[in-house]
């Protein structure tokens, strides 16, 4: 939070008394902002110093001052604020801006904020081996200087708030940056997606995530986007209800049940293509239907999913109420759309894949949760090099 707010207060005080149960095993970092002021043409150190003069008027002293700035901050000032913020100069770092979040790890190596903190944590510099960064440096090279570019579309509801989909982008920008690529994202607003304009709204696109979302606005747009992408030969990826819109959708267009929906959206549809587990149903009410976590799931062997992974058994991380509608599970297969990833134990389908198709897929799971820049996740990859034809 932010020194000074009220809301902060109750985490300021939990932080002084951890530091006073942990002492020498506890390190405090204090983030702050070094203003530069143009008319003046030079940094002001006393929002740092007001800040840190907060803090110690609740009891908490930095260890570790890092300083976010727009221009890089001299020895000497950094021993200014030293001085007025009880800190020892070696401990004052700066965080200049940066072309991208992913290069501030290196940043602050440069900065020697990781020798420090074991220092102060009288750990043995000289017995610890340096922290290697290759992987990490090769993924930002690639990142910052990939010239070719991957087009992808990101249709969703609540795109208006791009952060509402943070880790999907950033996994697709892993997955791109994996193959040499620059990420080119559209985000698209599933609520303006109609048959007469998503042939304008998808066009030039090399594939099309369709993501997350509770509730029913926005859900006829994604089902036209799926059309188009399926019908199209777009490689697609659908993730949680993504999966089950991909689900509904065929069942519409491919089955033929015209009001086939989730009994989330029209409890009264004949045809139920997604529900609500039977197990949840007499819990629905109480609020704690939800399955969270990470559950296995067993992969067909042969199916696209099964050579993505390269397993035949893994665990992912899910974050819904309602599943694939068991009772229909024969007729999709029968037609081309087959359960590649099923939950044993529950008896649950996790995994759709079209199979006469470049690559469609849709997932329960949340696969964003564990990309990181050096793993990144294999659905992706995988998605971002079907996109490019690689």
């Amino acid at each position: 939070g932010t020194v000074g707010d009220i809301e902060s207060l109750p985490y300021i005080e939990s932080v002084r008394q951890l530091k006073w149960e942990l002492g020498k095993n506890c390190l405090i970092v204090h983030l702050t902002y070094v203003p530069y002021i143009a008319a003046a043409g030079e940094l002001k150190t006393k929002p740092t110093q007001h800040s840190v003069k907060m803090l110690q008027e609740q009891g908490v002293q930095p260890d570790i001052l890092i300083l976010r700035t727009e221009h890089p901050i001299s020895k000497e000032l950094r021993k200014k604020i030293a001085l007025f913020c009880n800190v020892e100069p070696q401990a004052v770092m700066q965080s200049i801006d940066a072309s991208t979040i992913y290069r501030v790890p290196l940043n602050m190596q440069q900065e020697k904020l990781d020798e420090v903190v074991l220092t102060k944590m009288d750990v043995d510099l000289e017995k610890t081996p340096r922290a290697n960064m290759e992987e990490w440096s090769g993924f930002v090279e690639r990142f910052e200087n990939a010239t070719e570019e991957v087009h992808i579309g990101l249709v969703g509801k609540y795109v208006q708030l791009p952060d509402a989909y943070m880790s999907i982008i950033e996994s697709l920008k892993h997955a791109s940056a994996f193959h040499n690529r620059r990420l080119d994202l559209k985000l698209i607003l599933s609520d303006d997606i109609t048959p007469e304009n998503v042939g304008e709204k998808l066009q030039n696109l090399d594939g099309v995530v369709v993501a997350p979302g509770f509730g029913q606005r926005g859900m006829e747009g994604k089902f036209t986007a799926l059309e188009f992408a399926r019908e199209n030969n777009i490689p697609c990826l659908g993730i949680c209800m993504g999966m089950q819109t991909m689900s509904i959708e065929f069942a519409r267009n491919v089955l033929g049940y015209a009001d086939a929906n989730s009994t989330e959206i029209d409890p009264g549809t004949s045809h139920n293509v997604v529900d609500i587990m039977e197990e949840q149903k007499h819990i629905l009410n109480l609020g704690g239907s939800m399955r969270l976590g990470a559950y296995t799931c067993q992969l067909k062997k042969g199916s696209k999913v099964n050579a993505i992974y390269n397993k035949t058994e893994i665990s992912e991380r899910h974050r819904h109420r309602y599943e694939f509608n068991n009772a229909y599970r024969d007729e999709f297969e029968a037609a081309g759309m087959i359960c590649s990833g099923h939950n044993d134990t529950l008896d649950l389908v996790e995994i759709i894949e079209l199979i006469h198709h470049k690559w469609y897929i849709g997932v329960q799971f949340h696969p964003e949760y564990s990309s990181t820049v050096i793993h990144p996740h294999p659905l992706f990859v995988s998605f971002v090099g079907a996109a490019k034809g690689l």
